[in-house]
């Protein structure tokens, strides 16, 4: 679970709702910021993740970084790496030298943020909103509505319009949790070795290998 929340971190967006508006209409913005981010080679997004459930009175937040090519990424956060070369997720802990190998898969389950993008878009009505933070930075809201008895009924999505950038995500679950992450930096085009996007066991010796395949 926690797993597929952090790598929801591009996952924003994005349906046929028809609504027709000066520029682009939401699902239309939406499409653009997905393509554009599906298209540049190797980008890496600094960013903040935080979360809240009021009732059970957690606010933790956390600083990471993800990088991103197609399917393949590698997300740097909390004592954890995350790293899927589109088909194999590694989850590995420092910590206890332990890695947990299991399927990309596919879906709401699904973590790679362009696989949970296109999900987004079977699954899910968008329209614009109103949301006084986004408007404060600049950006675009773009409210995301699933079906009753999704797992994430509710989604903003804070977007750059001119540049067709995400800025800023806020997820919603059942359970009554809400997942934010605020994009302080992204960085096309970054040199990253041939191997980046892989994770090899015989690299750390002595390590614990949970294969969940």
């Amino acid at each position: 679970m926690k797993k597929v929340i952090l790598l929801m971190l591009l996952s924003g967006a994005i349906l046929f709702a028809r609504q027709a508006v000066a520029q682009k209409s939401a699902d239309q913005l939406l499409k653009a910021v997905v393509e554009k981010t599906r298209n540049t080679p190797n980008l890496k997004i600094e960013f903040s993740y935080q979360m809240i459930n009021t009732k059970a009175g957690i606010n933790e937040k956390k600083n990471g970084t993800l990088f991103l090519n197609g399917d393949a990424y590698k997300v740097l956060i909390d004592g954890q790496t995350i790293v899927s070369d589109g088909k194999t997720v590694w989850t590995y802990l420092p910590e206890s030298n332990e890695v947990m190998v299991s399927n990309a898969g596919t879906g709401d389950e699904a973590l790679s943020p362009t696989s949970l993008l296109s999900s987004y878009f079977k699954n899910y009505k968008a329209t614009f909103g109103n949301d006084k933070e986004n408007t404060s930075k600049g950006l675009k809201t773009i409210e995301l509505r699933g079906a009753a008895g999704s797992k994430f009924p509710k989604v903003l999505v804070g977007v750059r319009e001119a540049a067709e950038q995400l800025g800023k995500l806020v997820i919603f679950d059942n359970g009554g949790n809400k997942f934010v992450y605020d994009m302080s930096r992204m960085t096309p085009n970054t040199t990253l070795a041939r191997n980046f996007f892989t994770f090899n066991p015989a690299d750390y010796p002595g390590i614990d290998v949970v294969d969940m395949r």
